[in-house]
């Protein structure tokens, strides 16, 4: 009776598992390329580390959610690029201070609700961290130079009460 037992057990196993088996229905190839390309990088003519003032600004201008004020441009001036690259852009990374769901910059200061939003240089909003970025603008390199026009801007998450604003965001030039 055990063995009978025992026999129906590993049947009714062996059917379970072989209802539940995949079959492969597809391959996913990945293929890429790594290019030689390097360029030298200021940001409004300094280093390629820099901090970028944006103006002091009324916080009855951010008195509402989703206001904004104080766009300010910057530059990031590519020279002696190297390689086979044409055009470059750049794209903002994700870390630790961009808010994963707006893509903007969060503050690291003592004003509240505010953080500070990237735009391209036509006001497109830029999301950091989000590959929608590389369907942005792209600066042709004459000469192995170019120019990048970005801008950032205050954004209000709510009424955004007086304080000071501090936050960074890491970059990284993409060769096309």
């Amino acid at each position: 009776m055990n063995k009978t037992i025992i026999a129906a057990s590993l049947t009714a196993a062996m059917t379970i598992f072989a209802s539940t088996a995949n079959a492969a229905d597809g391959t996913i190839t990945f293929k890429g390329a790594i290019d030689s390309s390097t360029c030298n990088v200021s940001i409004n003519g300094g280093n390629k580390d820099a901090t970028v003032n944006l103006p002091k600004v009324s916080a009855n201008l951010l008195a509402e959610k989703n206001k904004v004020a104080g766009a300010t441009n910057f530059n990031m001036i590519l020279s002696n690029c190297s390689g086979t690259a044409n055009s470059v852009l750049a794209f903002f990374e994700a870390g630790a201070n961009v808010d994963s769901v707006t893509g903007n910059l969060k503050n690291n200061g003592t004003a509240a609700n505010v953080q500070v939003q990237l735009m391209d240089a036509d006001g497109k909003v830029l999301k950091a961290g989000d590959t929608s970025q590389t369907a942005g603008k792209t600066v042709k390199l004459t000469a192995g130079n170019g120019t990048l026009t970005y801008a950032a801007q205050y954004f209000a998450t709510d009424k955004v009460e007086a304080g000071d604003v501090d936050t960074s965001v890491t970059y990284s030039i993409n060769y096309l």
